[in-house]
């Protein structure tokens, strides 16, 4: 909701006139131990009342869920007394609706919990829309960890790649540095780590892997106070290889590169084509590779571009007051890893097919897994999926295949395409994915424009959004 400015002007509003405004966005739920939380703005400051004689006004809130999973859905907390109006599996309704004499101070919270033991998911299907340029079916499948704590994480070796150029001197540089001690305060100890921190050089915390004990974590936290300060260049290539070499000869645990960087280096492509190619050859295919970007000048087509080919996971903090939190989150998300090396051979047999990310992720215990895409063919029914677990046995699952019209695949997962999109076609410079990612672009605004209650001639909208080359 932060970084966007949007004004409406209506002209000619005549005393006593009633005036409707309606606006529609999406945003993503958090997720959170088996828990789904909303939460809407919905307060209002002191201003937008009526000075004066107190005058009675109505609020409502009405409410579907609409979970996707066919499973029941538990009510777990909400804000406002909302009245339940229908309940079906996987489905709930809500209202809220009050007299108040000034406007709501508090903003509108919401959550529910899908319960079940045990990992479990499942496969939606979807015609394209009428307007729609791309004529192949939709689907997404998911998978949730499920609450079974027996169900252990791997062990990983984890080697953090941070940024100390010029440009993260003060707060950038030492909210990272926070983050990334408070990472390694989640790490067992079990699990090993080192530390390169890089400009134009690179200088490493330990020459080998180092456990993840009490005492290591107080030296790499000192070798970060008293031996790193911001300055020089960037230099991302070499640090990375430097990672790689450490990580190569890692067994019975997920090898994890975490890298953080607030900058843009020039051979971008090359880093990612260096990267694919190291997996694609053979060289421990069990790489898992991390991207953190701060601030708005870092290229995040590259880090999400070369996250997605480690199978890994992307997220940016535009502000140094969130990058801490933002970054345990990812870390917590990208080093709990369930489930590993994830195949779906349903997918084999169609007559094409575009997957988004290209790459499977792995399941992490915090978060669950969704992956989407067009097909043209006949999609198979049930849908297996197999992967690798902790101990190393071998996991399969059957997932049910269903049909359905109610959930709006183009806002769940249209941005998410459009950005996954919007990578691949920055690395491999294609004409046509561009074309394609603005044609879904256009998809997305049209969405939003069509459901105007207002006359083009009656209003005047200025967007002021920030935009990224």
């Amino acid at each position: 909701m932060r970084g966007s400015v949007y004004t409406f002007k209506i002209p000619q509003v005549e005393g006593g006139a009633t005036v409707s405004i309606k606006v529609i966005w999406s945003q993503k739920l958090l997720y959170h131990e088996g828990q789904f939380s909303l939460n809407v703005p919905f307060s209002f400051p002191a201003f937008v009342n009526p000075v004066g004689k107190k005058i009675s006004k109505r609020e409502k809130i009405l409410l579907n869920v609409s979970s996707g999973v066919g499973k029941e859905i538990l009510c777990k907390s909400t804000s406002h007394a909302l009245k339940e109006l229908r309940r079906e599996v996987g489905k709930m309704g809500f209202l809220y609706d009050a007299e108040v004499l000034t406007w709501s101070s508090a903003d509108f919270s919401f959550s529910y919990n899908v319960y079940s033991k045990d990992l479990f998911g499942g496969v939606l299907l979807q015609s394209p829309l009428l307007r729609d340029i791309d004529d192949r079916q939709m689907f997404c499948f998911y998978l949730f960890p499920g609450n079974n704590q027996s169900m252990k994480a791997f062990r990983k070796e984890v080697i953090f790649i941070i940024d100390i150029s010029r440009s993260m001197k003060g707060g950038p540089f030492e909210s990272a540095k926070n983050g990334l001690l408070s990472s390694l305060q989640k790490l067992n100890p079990e699990d090993s780590f080192n530390i390169i921190a890089f400009n134009v050089e690179t200088y490493l915390f330990s020459s080998v892997m180092e456990q993840a004990t009490e005492e290591a974590i107080i030296e790499a936290t000192r070798w970060l106070n008293d031996k790193l300060t911001a300055d020089g260049g960037t230099n991302i290539l070499v640090p990375l290889k430097q990672a790689i070499k450490l990580l190569a000869e890692t067994t019975n645990s997920i090898p994890v590169i975490f890298l953080i960087t607030d900058g843009a280096v020039e051979d971008e492509r090359d880093i990612c084509n260096f990267v694919k190619g190291y997996l694609t050859s053979g060289g421990s295919i069990s790489l898992r590779i991390s991207t953190f970007g701060i601030g708005t000048y870092c290229n995040h087509h590259f880090l999400r571009m070369l996250a997605q080919i480690g199978r890994g996971h992307f997220d940016t903090a535009y502000d140094a007051d969130s990058v801490d939190f933002r970054m345990q989150k990812l870390f917590t998300t990208a080093s709990s890893i369930i489930l590993a090396d994830i195949t779906v051979d349903a997918l084999e047999h169609l007559d094409s097919l575009e997957l988004l990310p290209f790459c499977i992720p792995d399941l992490s215990r915090g978060s669950p897994l969704i992956v989407s895409g067009r097909y043209s063919g006949n999609f198979p029914d049930p849908v297996k999926i197999s992967g690798t677990l902790a101990d190393m046995r071998k996991f399969t699952i059957d997932l049910k295949a269903q049909k359905t019209k109610d959930l709006p695949f183009d806002r769940v997962v249209g941005r998410r395409q459009i950005d996954l999109l919007t990578a691949n076609a920055w690395l491999s410079g294609s004409k046509e994915l561009e074309q394609k990612v603005g044609m879904d672009c256009v998809v997305v605004v049209m969405c939003v424009i069509i459901v105007s209650p207002c006359k083009p001639n009656s209003i005047n909208l200025l967007l002021r959004c920030r935009l990224q080359k």
